[in-house]
């Protein structure tokens, strides 16, 4: 089962959206782990694949 990159974000983004809705204070900790892995594949493009 592959999941191609285009579908990946908006799935990332409900994800997120929904467990930011249900605990607030995870809003910290998906705001850094988006901006570690966006910086990392910004840096290292050949990790997208």
């Amino acid at each position: 089962m592959t999941i191609h990159s285009f579908a990946l974000a908006p799935l990332i983004s409900l994800i997120a959206g929904i467990l930011i809705l249900v605990m607030p204070r995870l809003l910290n900790y998906i705001v850094a782990l988006y901006l570690i892995v966006v910086g990392l594949l910004g840096l290292f493009p050949q990790l997208a694949g």
